[in-house]
Parts: structure tokens; sequence; C-alpha cells
């Protein structure tokens, strides 16, 4: 995946969705699809912070994730969080703290949403039914994209 170029590209066009004031449901589902489309991710969820659970608030696909509310001190999706840094999994089934989401996930990246004032307000989930599917230019991306969707999560 190209940093710049296509995903930039990309990060422009969420950036001026999430300022022209999108947060309802149907519109987070637009958000999840438009990370998904930038770089042909398999499934992306974007989880809120309620009352300390992770809730998912929009995803891609048809098929619910197994864990659609969970506390916000599990899994990889916690990791993320404690230490406000991304976490990158190349083999899901070599790490405990793996929650399952889907049967046929091999690896997953799971990135915080943190507002300008330094609160984690969600995460985005992305899966692969690929082992090590995931590069730093992921990261990246995705990393620019929970900084914008900060906005609507607040």
């Amino acid at each position: 995946m190209e940093a710049t170029g296509k995903t930039g590209k990309k990060l422009q066009e969420l950036g001026a969705f999430v300022l022209a004031g999108a947060k309802n449901p149907d519109q987070l589902c637009i958000m999840a699809e438009m990370i998904r489309a930038a770089c042909d991710y398999r499934f992306v969820g974007i989880y809120k912070i309620v009352r300390g659970d992770f809730v998912i608030v929009a995803k891609t696909g048809k098929c619910p994730p197994a864990y659609p509310r969970f506390p916000v001190t599990q899994g990889l999706a916690g990791a993320a969080v404690e230490s406000k840094q991304a976490v990158m999994v190349a083999d899901v089934h070599k790490d405990p703290r793996y929650l399952p989401t889907f049967g046929s996930t091999q690896s997953e990246i799971v990135v915080p949403v943190i507002t300008e004032t330094g609160r984690p307000v969600g995460l985005i989930d992305v899966e692969s039914e690929k082992l090590n599917a995931f590069t730093e230019n992921d990261r990246d991306f995705l990393e620019h994209a929970a900084y914008l969707i900060a906005r609507a999560l607040k």
C-alpha cells in the first residue's frame, strides 16, 4: 500500500466527511466503508467507548462480530487503548489477548481513537484472513483515519 496518493486522497475525503458533521450511525458506517475501500481491507469495525465498554457503532460487511460489546480492559483493543498505541498482530492465534471476531481472522490491527486532549473515545479494528497482512503503511493510514474519526465519536 502506498502511504500517499490513493490513501492520501481517501484520508482527505474522510476528513471532509467528518468536518461536514458526520456522526450518526449511517454516516459512521460510511466512514468504515471509506477506510475499508481505501486499502481493500476485509473487515473494518469502529467501536466507541461507552461506560467502560467498547461498543461497535459501525462496521463493514453483513456478519456481526462475535463481540459487539466488551470491556475496555479486554483483548487487543484494550491493549491499544491502554497504551494509546496501535497494536498490529501478524498471527492472532499466537497472541493470548486476541478476542475472536470471525473464525477466519488470521491477523489484525487495532488503532485507538483519541481526542485532541488525549482521551480515548474508541478504536478502529481491521482484520484479515491472511497472516502478516498489515504493514507500517497500514498503521500510518489507520492512525490518520483514527485522528479524523475522533471528532465523530466525541
